[in-house]
């Protein structure tokens, strides 16, 4: 009978097996360093979207880790055992899933959320992310490429070959990234050992800058290697797309118009070498680059710039995240472009702000912000805020109204809290606050006001109440 029961027993645990690695602040940091790479998933367990993900997750646990070679995944409780890493690590909703190779290089999983997905996501990660160039064969077909591709030639077991191993994991998803350690390889290539070179796409190389640019330096580390791409991958005038922004630096001045590389090679670099020999006169003060309408209609819609057009219209968007419209009026063109450049860089231009007009009368327990009025309102370091960005045709939103405006009427006594609403449809949303869906709720408080808190609490007026006299900058009525 005891072997019977062991039997089940044994019988049980292999069914509840789980091949996800559950990890807790004590061991998270041994663990992620062993592995090479890593999905981790960040979760509560009353999270409905985290038991929703949990089957599906558990399945390509069990599938990557025949991979070869295998790729583990995990799971740690922001609720119990692995709260100060999920606050570590800027974990502000469930699930949050990130990708790490090793504490330091870490990314946002961009994925599906079913097991197939996750599994193909995570086996294009994996594996080097420079291809080895062993000969002068595979050294002609990535110079066929018209994308920036990055080469390091290098000795064997160099500090500097093993920092472009580092700093290719951090680069693989924008860059064609190879190495090569074959003398015949780089003097096919007509490089120099312990170097590494950025080469232009072909559709972008002209008479107005070299094809390619090269770090001498044979000391440099991971950090300095990244840096050397994405200060030179754009050159002059680069070719913004939605993939490659983040990799532009700012102030950043964009010329939009109908480039197409494919069917009119000829008509888009006519414009762009015309904002490359402006480009040239702010070299190290602003960035230049074309970018398609297409690609950006919905963007340049919200500044009244239509995608379909056949004009040249420019924006330069600050470290800030302002933008600043040139005038749509104005025919575009060189001597145009220098001075709305210049006017940017003198403080001449105002930045450009899609705003409703301030209500007449705002004296209502809820306040209405617009984008003219959110300095005033949200940005007084005075008050404690807690904004409210919605839409009016969201439901979640119209529940959450009547709510919100009790609570408003609750703290009208408060004058050190205000309860605030802005239109995120009809205004534009300021950095740092990332609206991505309706309603997003944060708390600005006095002091801090250049990192506002998410709210992620439950939205009856109890709760906000515990919350806003939890975090208030003076203390509440003791009756609300």
């Amino acid at each position: 009978m005891n072997g019977v029961v062991c039997i089940f027993v044994s019988l049980v645990a292999l069914v509840f097996a789980s091949d996800v690695i559950e990890l807790s602040d004590s061991t998270f940091e041994s663990v992620i360093e062993e592995k090479e790479i890593i999905l981790v998933e960040f979760f509560a367990p009353w999270c409905g979207h985290c038991k929703k993900l949990a089957p599906e997750y558990e399945k390509a646990a069990t599938a990557l880790l025949k991979n070869d070679p295998p790729i583990p995944l995990a799971k740690v409780d922001c609720t119990e055992a692995g709260k100060e890493s999920c606050s570590k690590f800027g974990v502000s909703g469930y699930p949050t899933l990130k990708v790490f190779r090793g504490i330091e290089n870490i990314e946002d999983y961009s994925g599906p959320r079913e097991a197939s997905g996750i599994i193909s996501y995570m086996k294009s990660k994996a594996g080097p992310a420079a291809k080895e160039l062993k000969t002068v064969e595979d050294l002609t077909k990535i110079q066929a490429s018209d994308e920036v591709y990055i080469i390091g030639f290098f000795k064997e077991g160099s500090s500097l070959s093993s920092a472009f191993a580092s700093a290719s994991n951090k680069l693989r998803d924008n860059f064609k990234l190879a190495l090569t350690t074959s003398e015949e390889v780089i003097k096919a290539a007509s490089a120099t050992a312990e170097t590494v070179t950025l080469y232009r796409p072909k559709r972008l190389i002209t008479k107005l800058e070299e094809s390619s640019v090269t770090l001498t330096d044979a000391s440099a580390n991971s950090a300095q290697i990244s840096s050397f791409v994405k200060d030179n991958f754009s050159g002059l005038t680069g070719h913004l797309t939605p993939d490659n922004g983040p990799f532009f630096k700012k102030p950043q001045c964009v010329a939009y118009y109908q480039v197409d590389y494919l069917r009119n090679p000829k008509g888009t670099n006519y414009y762009r070498n015309r904002v490359m020999k402006v480009a040239k006169k702010f070299e190290g003060k602003l960035t230049f680059a074309v970018a398609s309408k297409e690609d950006f209609s919905g963007e340049l819609g919200e500044m009244g710039i239509e995608s379909s057009s056949e004009d040249v219209n420019v924006v330069i968007w600050s470290e800030k995240g302002q933008k600043f419209r040139m005038d749509p009026s104005i025919t575009f063109s060189m001597e145009a472009l220098e001075k709305f450049a210049q006017d940017y860089l003198d403080g001449k231009i105002e930045p450009y702000l899609k705003s409703e007009e301030p209500p007449a009368d705002n004296s209502g327990p809820v306040k209405v912000v617009t984008a003219k009025t959110f300095d005033e309102i949200v940005n007084d370091a005075e008050r404690d805020v807690l904004i409210e960005f919605y839409a009016p045709w969201c439901g979640h939103c119209k529940s959450l109204a009547p709510k919100y405006d009790e609570l408003g009427e609750k703290l009208t006594g408060e004058d050190s809290v205000v309860i605030a609403k802005m239109d995120a449809t009809a205004n534009d949303v300021p950095p740092p606050y990332n609206v991505r869906g309706f309603p997003t709720i944060y708390w600005a408080p006095k002091g801090k006001k250049d990192s506002p808190k998410k709210y992620e609490g439950a939205r009856e007026v109890k709760d906000f109440l515990s919350f806003i006299k939890k975090e208030s900058s003076n203390k509440l009525k003791d009756e609300l």
